[in-house]
């Protein structure tokens, strides 16, 4: 959220969304929420956030599937504009007409949980959801107070790029490429100082895509701080005191504000696609990327002019994980029949049918196994990283309001150079203040 305008609306809304939900589900077949008899056809609704092209086609394909092989169950889908998208769906919640199934982005699961919103999947999941195929770390994204809320589809993944002809014109001794061998920070701090040569146009690192948005905060920089040891909030996402103030946490962001102010080897503009231009030796980027290089700049090439390393460390690998995902309503007065939709589309065949479409990671241990690509350099350091190191972003109701505040603390600790325990006990308190405002029950 840029304002405190934005801050009320989402605390307005989240108090709506509790008005209107008055549980927090429970009983799949409870007198609130009664099956259709088994004889009768069903009608489910279905919002997304719209995609790209292969996303759509993805989801097309799954939805006249699903109702070829379930005559007695109809999904109708809607997809929604992504900027309308989830203001439009907290709208349908707080005036008790949501969709029975809906997209949520990890993010924001807990907040619909945590107002009564979503439908516990947990017993679903132990029943056939083949709960084992999926990383713990990815089902600890989607469980809120012990609770699975929602059934994870794909992933994405976030690795080091790194300008190759660069490296050896400096004689650098180049990354490994195993995912569970990365480079420490050190290393890569050594690296960008060698290269770094900005009177000639040519940068040392970009850590963390630059200062954007705080959900892009949040995916990029989060992981620096897990690297070195820090933390964000506490585990049942209430509060940041004791975590944000780690002195693990501290020094993570004095690295990180070290790169722009004191080591210089990351700057606060880059020139338009700085890293394919040969401008900019080192960025963290996405598995989204290799698509994107190879169809705008055909002549920037994998393995000739750049090659993708795992995410540095500090005392430990971590990569911020958790994706759009599928969950029930509360109110869905068929959350059987949304199951099996849930299900069709997430589990094993669902999950290859959409990943073979869009290229996307699939969240499945068996799924990734069915793609060769998957387990081969490049995309295994972003599968891998994923399965093994990945972490949820902090599961907190006031998500939105957290990264808000932590991502303007990074900004004043290296943009304006603010004494960092000053930055960091504001942030806690703009933290703490926005979890103590949310509507009681």
């Amino acid at each position: 959220m840029k304002s405190k305008r934005k801050v009320a609306l989402s605390v307005m809304l989240i108090a709506g969304m509790l008005a209107g939900c008055g549980n927090k589900g429970g009983d799949t077949e409870s007198e609130a929420n009664p099956p259709a008899p088994k004889d009768e056809k069903v009608s489910l609704t279905f919002w997304r956030n719209s995609g790209n092209d292969a996303e759509n086609s993805a989801y097309d394909k799954l939805v006249a599937s699903f109702n070829e092989s379930h005559p007695n169950i109809k999904v109708e889908m809607s997809p929604i504009p992504y900027a309308d998208y989830d203001t439009k769906l907290r709208t349908s919640i707080a005036s008790g007409n949501p969709p029975d199934i809906m997209a949520i982005d990890g993010p924001n699961m807990a907040s619909y949980a945590q107002a009564g919103a979503l439908q516990p999947l947990t017993a679903f999941f132990k029943k056939d959801g083949n709960l084992e195929d999926i990383p713990e770390s990815t089902i600890a994204t989607y469980t809120y107070q012990n609770e699975i809320y929602m059934a994870p589809l794909t992933e994405s993944s976030i690795a080091m790029f790194y300008n190759k002809k660069l490296f050896e014109a400096k004689g650098i001794a180049l990354p490994s490429k195993n995912p569970e061998e990365p480079w420490t920070w050190d290393q890569v701090l050594d690296a960008a100082k060698k290269v770094n040569d900005p009177d000639n146009g040519v940068y040392g690192i970009d850590p963390a895509q630059g200062f954007g948005n705080a959900g892009g905060t949040a995916y990029f920089k989060y992981p620096i701080i897990w690297q070195f040891g820090g933390e964000i909030m506490s585990p049942d996402g209430t509060t940041s005191k004791g975590y944000l103030d780690k002195p693990e946490t501290k020094k993570a962001l004095q690295f990180f504000s070290d790169l722009y102010n004191k080591d210089k080897v990351s700057s606060l503009e880059y020139p338009p696609d700085p890293f394919p231009n040969s401008q900019l030796a080192i960025t963290i980027d996405g598995s989204w990327s290799l698509g994107h290089y190879a169809e705008k700049f055909p002549n920037f090439k994998l393995g000739v002019d750049y090659d993708i390393a795992p995410l540095p460390k500090g005392v430990q690998q971590a990569v911020a994980n958790g994706s759009w995902s599928l969950a029930i309503s509360s109110k869905s007065k068929n959350a059987e029949a949304a199951w099996q939709f849930v299900n069709w589309v997430t589990g094993a065949e669902g999950s290859k049918t959409y990943s073979s479409i869009t290229k996307d990671i699939p969240a499945r241990y068996s799924v990734a196994k069915e793609f060769p690509e998957l387990n081969e350099y490049p995309k295994n350091i972003f599968v891998v990283q994923n399965q093994k190191f990945g972490r949820p972003r902090p599961i907190t109701p006031i998500f939105p309001q957290m990264s808000e505040a932590v991502n303007k603390m990074i900004e004043e600790v290296t943009i304006s150079k603010r004494n960092i325990d000053a930055a960091v006990s504001d942030a806690i308190n703009k933290i703490d203040k926005a979890y103590e405002s949310l509507p009681q029950k």
